[in-house]
């Protein structure tokens, strides 16, 4: 018999049986000290509604575990967030911001990286390419007071201007875009910018195999890490190439837009170049057993 003197609930989804944790047939005491469970035995049975549990006796059913999933929003579409940039970018706003680099007095170089006004930040916006495809695969920013930090969601790749790289001739390797881009503006319409003095390897030893470049002058920083950048790529680079080259801006001159800003100009550069040592490859051809 179940006891009268008690008001007994049934459960639900909401209010589960704490004894087999099932969420029908079952009933609660509004008190909940007890319960009647058809499934669990005990030495208590109140006829067909099932056995009656104190529930200070009671196994303690574990808590069921709550999760919480977190969606991560989507990733921006890159390739439409660089064209969207390059519109915002007025022709005012590009004039002015090729003066400040000292990279060239038209807008020519800069469109020709597609370089973009990124409002929201604000930023320059200077998307990187994948040289196979051509395809944006993140976008570099850089404000006004020379910090630099990217969209999230980019891939790093190279900065490489919209026209394709031409083969059989001469493919200048700078460090960022504003470097390529001061390349670009006097005259080196091959020039690709890596987006760091260590990165974009593979994607370059793609565009050499590819492209067969006459020559590859690689252009480094007057500081440690492009030292040991431009070493570590001429040496993959020379595998591909017959002329690999390594050059560096004169002293006093950071790198290649510091170069061009204090009036470097084609022939200059190309006076550099070809003075410079062509990087060889030493083989070393062992014969196993030999002394």
């Amino acid at each position: 018999m179940i006891p009268t003197k008690t008001k007994w609930l049934r459960v639900s989804r909401k209010m589960r049986c704490p004894v087999c944790g099932k969420s029908d047939w079952c009933l609660i005491a509004a008190d909940k000290t007890a319960a009647i469970c058809p499934r669990t035995e005990s030495p208590k049975r109140c006829g067909d509604a099932g056995y009656l549990h104190r529930l200070a006796d009671a196994p303690r059913l574990r808590e069921p575990r709550r999760v919480t999933i977190l969606t991560r929003p989507p990733l921006p579409d890159v390739t439409q967030l660089a064209s969207g940039y390059q519109q915002a970018a007025t022709a005012e706003r590009l004039t002015a911001f090729a003066a400040e680099l000292g990279v060239s007095v038209t807008r020519t170089s800069l469109t020709a990286y597609g370089v973009g006004w990124a409002a929201s930040y604000p930023a320059w916006s200077f998307p990187m390419r994948n040289p196979m495809t051509g395809s944006v695969t993140g976008i570099r920013l850089r404000r006004s007071d020379g910090g630099k930090f990217s969209v999230k969601g980019s891939k790093e790749a190279l900065f490489l201007p919209v026209t394709a790289i031409a083969t059989d001739e001469l493919l200048l390797v700078l460090e960022g875009a504003t470097d390529a881009i001061a390349a670009h503006s006097i005259g080196f319409l091959n020039a690709v910018g890596r987006p760091s003095c260590t990165g974009g390897t593979a994607h370059l030893v793609a565009l050499v195999r590819t492209c067969k470049p006459a020559a590859v002058v690689i252009v480094r920083d007057n500081d440690e890490p492009g030292i040991r950048g431009a070493e570590v790529l001429a040496s993959s680079l020379a595998l591909y190439c017959r002329d690999v080259r390594v050059i560096r801006p004169p002293d006093g001159c950071k790198d290649m837009r510091d170069w061009v800003a204090t009036g470097a100009t084609h022939a200059d550069v190309e006076r550099i170049i070809s003075t410079a040592n062509v990087r060889r490859l030493n083989l070393t051809i062992t014969t196993k057993g030999a002394k």
